[in-house]
């Protein structure tokens, strides 16, 4: 497995495009931290965000996972255009012929997608952690360890749209194309969901439905935090709306990520064992 993982990492690393995306992801991570230096003066009243409570502990586990899983597009460009590059320089089918068996190909690129999940995850902890013990009214290890789950969900939505990725990768072979099946996608989840609601059934029952599309599955995996704010909360409280939800992420919301992704990962190989070549 180390020795799959290391073949496509040595790719990756000599792709001037795909060493750019990683590299400018992670910085686009690491960047983050630029928030806290956001201050700007409204009249008299001066607004520093850091001040509102983003990086308090525990809310911080939440406030950065959403944020940094919208950066995950760059590493869906190179997971599709790995995919594209061993079709078009043809290296696809010279690993085939030194040996490597279709599901040690496919087992190589899941790896590398694991990878990508759970090095983003450390990062996002490691940054987080850092953040939080320079910002946060809370250093009570209670506090500052509680709600890690969101960096569990934030692996497994990674790993499931990367998975996503991937399989597109494979089915259409350029990278172009499988980026704009994936917007398609996007929009076709949307649409399926209007119709359901519209013409099928209610709309809190195609909701329910909703729920259980791919993207949408990982979407849900973490909800907003805008609203958990109490700032924003108390301004809800003022005006008469009830801005208290429920963000907690359910045993049954990880299972059908889960699903999805041994989904992908499966019609990826049986893509692959089809195919000639």
């Amino acid at each position: 497995m180390v020795r799959l993982l290391q073949i496509e990492f040595i790719k990756l690393w000599n792709n001037r495009a795909s060493k750019v995306l990683i590299i400018s992801y992670f910085v686009l991570l690491t960047s983050i931290a630029l928030i806290a230096a956001i201050k700007f003066d409204i009249g008299p009243v001066q607004f520093h965000l850091a001040d509102q409570g983003i990086f308090n502990f525990p809310y911080i586990w939440h406030f950065n996972t959403f944020v940094t899983a919208i950066f995950k597009l760059f590493l869906a460009i190179v997971i599709v255009s790995m995919m594209a590059n061993e079709y078009s320089n043809k290296t696809i089918k010279q690993n085939l012929i030194d040996g490597l068996s279709k599901k040690e190909f496919l087992l190589s690129k899941v790896l590398t997608v694991v990878s990508f999940a759970l090095i983003s995850t450390v990062f996002v902890f490691a940054v987080s952690l850092i953040l939080g013990l320079i910002y946060s009214d809370y250093n009570e290890l209670s506090i500052i360890f509680s709600d890690l789950e969101f960096l569990l969900a934030f692996f497994v939505k990674l790993v499931g749209f990367f998975s996503f990725c991937l399989f597109l990768g494979i089915l259409v072979k350029r990278s172009a194309f499988a980026l704009g099946f994936l917007i398609l996608w996007t929009i076709l989840e949307q649409v399926i969901f209007g119709l359901l609601g519209w013409k099928v059934m209610s709309w809190p029952a195609a909701k329910k439905v909703k729920d259980f599309f791919p993207l949408e599955s990982m979407m849900n995996l973490i909800k907003e935090p805008g609203t958990r704010l109490s700032a924003v909360q108390n301004i809800g409280d003022q005006i008469g709306e009830n801005l208290r939800f429920d963000y907690h992420t359910y045993w049954y919301e990880f299972l059908i990520v889960l699903f999805w992704t041994a989904v992908f990962i499966y019609l990826s190989y049986l893509l692959l064992k089809k195919r000639d070549l």
